[in-house]
């Protein structure tokens, strides 16, 4: 039985239900599964199947063409419990729903726990749930999902840890990230690990630097007032990114097991240089907010002209960070990563640069300035990509870079799971590989913490102003010492390019 805290919000309509529908169609789902949706909206059980199955704009194109009875089947294992006024009360009623569900539906005592909610309330539903002893394993399981931001600061999340520690054990937490659903997120693990012609080659002797970029053509939208408390380094970077950031970096484990796999990404995370002195943070951190613009003919808004920012706001919605990793198998390579709103285009993606030929004699063919990449396209297109030197026909041996790509979607018999039913899966089937641990969570947030303290109260601190449309502030190219500029794997759509200091 999948429980969820928050059911009546958006990412339950959005996200869970629509993957929830998808595994059942895939007939990837239990055989006795069922789903009972909890919060404080005032809905029946038909009411709730209404908003979320045969009402929902998201599942509308799904539902074309299906048979009545096989989405009526989906719908009547979707159960509604209001939990009145506050989250915080007696779940008596709620344990009586659970156990009397349990009963008829011969779920077996195995429950997940989501919690779809603002991080603030975690603690009070785990405490709730536990005075209920639902966090009971003797008889099922007990799982609890939960959703980022998991913390605001390494305090806080320390905290947190704390607080639904005290109820459930770190086993049955499960700190849900949608990335690390992303099938090119997980094909990391497959191209390092189960390749000889990348592994052996995987280290300071080879590659010259890493370069990670995830792009969003939207500005903040309708989350400004969220936003404008978090800006782009919480938002992306710490999590998101650094989970990307860790998997590249992570020595090869014993075996495919999750605390395998989760043991050598805390140690790659606690192996990030961390930035404490303001020269190095100046140095190596850039952060800018985009402007109002023209795209497509059309007036952007500023992101200090967006609905619920402070119109003073230096919040970053570009942020570009150089760091270091301080063990062998990357001394002295740099990292380079960057995450920002309103650029040219939408993309996530990781490109490895290796270093050129030690002999290159081919000098005079500017081959020193193509170097050889490996790009692994998380969003959209996924995919891979090598760029490599060929000969371009005629005489002499003139060099030209060549591609050599696959993309995901050219496996057009599979059927290729979209993050939250990955996720969901794993965490039916007790798998926490692709879950967050708290240690995880706490070497990020080690990382972090330094840098958004300099930001904040450190002196002749800039936020540039980049119009929206473009690659951030034309001072970012600047942070890549040497090495002329960043990929970015899209045009320019503004008419004004460039940046100025606005802070």
């Amino acid at each position: 039985m999948l429980i969820i805290f928050g059911a009546s919000g958006d990412l339950t309509a959005r996200k869970l239900i629509p993957a929830l529908y998808n595994l059942y169609q895939e007939e990837h789902l239990p055989e006795n599964f069922i789903v009972l949706g909890a919060s404080r909206s005032d809905l029946t059980d038909k009411e709730f199947r209404n908003k979320v199955v045969h009402e929902s704009k998201y599942l509308k194109e799904r539902l074309k063409g299906k048979a009545e009875d096989f989405v009526n089947f989906f719908a009547d294992r979707l159960f509604y419990e209001d939990l009145g006024k506050e989250y915080d009360s007696n779940y008596e009623r709620l344990g009586k729903r659970i156990s009397d569900l349990n009963t008829k539906f011969h779920t077996e005592n195995n429950y997940i726990f989501y919690l779809s909610t603002p991080p603030r309330i975690y603690e009070v539903i785990a405490k709730n749930l536990s005075a209920q002893g639902l966090n009971d394993e003797s008889e099922g399981s007990k799982r609890l999902i939960v959703e980022k931001p998991f913390g605001y600061s390494l305090a806080t999340a320390k905290s947190l840890n704390k607080g639904l520690q005290q109820y459930f054990k770190e086993s049955q937490i499960f700190r849900i990230d949608h990335y690390l659903g992303k099938e090119t997120v997980q094909n990391l693990l497959v191209t390092r690990f189960s390749n000889s012609i990348f592994e052996p080659l995987w280290n300071r002797n080879y590659i010259h630097h890493v370069e990670i970029t995830n792009a969003e053509s939207v500005g903040v939208e309708k989350r400004g007032g969220y936003y404008d408390k978090s800006g782009a380094l919480r938002d992306m970077f710490q999590n998101h990114l650094l989970q990307i950031v860790s998997l590249i970096v992570m020595e090869p484990p014993i075996g495919a097991a999750a605390e395998e796999i989760r043991n050598e990404k805390v140690k790659a995370l606690k192996s990030l240089r961390i930035m404490n002195d303001p020269v190095t943070l100046s140095k190596n951190t850039i952060r800018g907010q985009y402007v109002s613009s023209v795209i497509n003919g059309e007036k952007v808004k500023g992101y200090r002209e967006e609905e619920g920012v402070d119109p003073d706001s230096t919040t970053e919605t570009y942020a570009a960070i150089k760091f270091f990793v301080d063990n062998w198998r990357w001394k002295d390579v740099p990292f380079y990563v960057r995450t920002a709103k309103r650029m040219p285009t939408k993309v996530t993606e990781v490109v490895i640069h290796f270093k050129s030929p030690h002999h290159n004699i081919f000098k005079d063919n500017d081959v020193a300035n193509k170097d050889n990449k490996l790009i692994i396209r998380i969003q959209p297109d996924e995919g891979i990509l090598i760029k490599f030197g060929v000969k371009v026909p005629g005489q002499g041996f003139k060099v030209e870079r060549a591609n050599l790509d696959f993309y995901y979607s050219n496996l057009v018999e599979t059927h290729v799971m979209e993050a939250y039913e990955r996720l969901l899966l794993d965490a039916m089937q007790g798998d926490a590989t692709l879950y967050a641990r708290a240690d995880e969570v706490e070497a990020a947030w080690e990382f972090v913490d330094p840098i958004i303290d300099y930001w904040k109260n450190g002196k002749e601190v800039s936020t540039y102003g980049y119009s929206a449309g473009v690659w951030g502030p034309s001072n970012a190219d600047d942070l890549i010492d040497g090495l002329s500029m960043w990929r970015n794997p899209g045009a320019n759509l503004a008419d004004d390019p460039g940046f100025c200091v606005i802070s």
